[in-house]
């Protein structure tokens, strides 16, 4: 049986960070920089967030998808058993994987509700298995009772697709447990987002709806430095919806709230591109990862982390050079 948290544990996310080894270091970014580049373009996507779940913000953040289901839309039973699912995240964190988001219920489109308890069954050993492992835990669920077992597992972050509005007692949970929280949007239910999503203005839409989460997440008592914000890429859009959020994606910004981007396989690449199999849409995935990267955003929620981590090293050292100083860089 999990003890229950104790009072005054909402720290130890911050002591864990404090304390553990990075496995990976990435190069600096430009991210940290933007203020000064001389292009006012830039400076006015610059992000202010210094650090998110005791991860400095300074460079890229990279969060591994573990999803413990049978029927995930990428890689649904790839890492239904437990040891498959432990092994996994051990590969992504020694890829260069900061976070593993841990979830074990889909939420593809058209997908079903299971139990608490079949979500508990599935989601808590595993992350009692790689709570020594070095990297942050997420734990991907819209359960307040989910959330309270899996942090006092290990875990040391929430995320929930409904911005803490699927279950009454989650918005409370969050704020007692005192861990880092993702607030996700998404239009309606995972079984009929994508029916008829509709919006005035998909970004400013998205943009106002989670202003006003983050509102009620500060009135609850949730300080702002613990909240990260996504805005829900498939996630009751259609395929001009996530387009035009990821054209404006550095408006998310002006919330002051690290961004957090999801984009990794979805099925809009594979509608642009051809690509029908989730597996095939990397190329497409990563196009998407650049994209964003270039506006600002910091949290890449991803299956391939390797390649990500890769694609991103290069995209930073491109947008830090200012000016050729030689050296052995050019000799490369």
């Amino acid at each position: 049986m999990i003890p229950s948290r104790k009072a005054g544990t909402g720290h130890r996310f911050r002591q864990a960070a404090a304390s553990r080894k990075r496995v990976t270091v990435l190069p600096p970014l430009v991210a940290s920089n933007l203020n000064q580049n001389p292009d006012p373009g830039r400076r006015r996507m610059a992000p202010s967030v210094v650090s998110f779940a005791g991860l400095s913000l300074d460079t890229s953040r990279i969060m591994g998808v573990i999803n413990v289901t049978p029927d995930s839309f990428s890689d649904g039973g790839e890492v239904f058993a437990c040891k498959d699912a432990v092994a996994r995240g051990r590969a992504m964190i020694k890829a260069g994987a900061d976070i593993l988001d841990i979830g074990g219920e889909s939420t593809r489109p058209g997908s079903g509700e299971i139990s608490i308890a079949e979500e508990l069954r599935r989601v808590l050993p595993v992350i009692e298995a790689l709570a020594d492992s070095g990297a942050q835990l997420s734990i991907d669920t819209r359960h307040a009772e989910v959330m309270t077992r899996a942090i006092a597992a290990g875990a040391h972050i929430v995320n929930d697709i409904t911005a803490l509005t699927g279950d009454p007692a989650a918005l409370q949970t969050v704020s007692d447990l005192g861990c880092p929280v993702v607030l996700m949007h998404m239009q309606g239910e995972p079984g009929t987002m994508q029916e008829n999503p509709t919006y005035s203005d998909a970004p400013t839409d998205i943009r106002d709806y989670l202003q006003q989460r983050i509102d009620v997440c500060l009135k609850a008592g949730i300080e702002k430095s613990r909240i990260a914000i996504d805005p829900g890429i498939g996630f009751g859009k259609t395929v001009t919806h996530n387009l035009q959020l990821l054209n404006r994606i550095d408006a998310l910004h002006g919330l002051g709230c690290a961004v957090v981007l999801g984009v990794s396989r979805k099925r809009f690449i594979g509608t642009l591109t051809g690509a029908a199999e989730p597996q095939a849409r990397l190329p497409g995935s990563l196009a998407a990862v650049v994209y964003a990267r270039t506006r600002g955003v910091q949290i890449f929620r991803v299956h391939d982390v390797a390649e990500t981590r890769q694609a991103l090293v290069l995209c930073d050292h491109i947008q830090s050079v200012t000016k050729m100083q030689g050296g052995d860089h050019d000799k490369r």
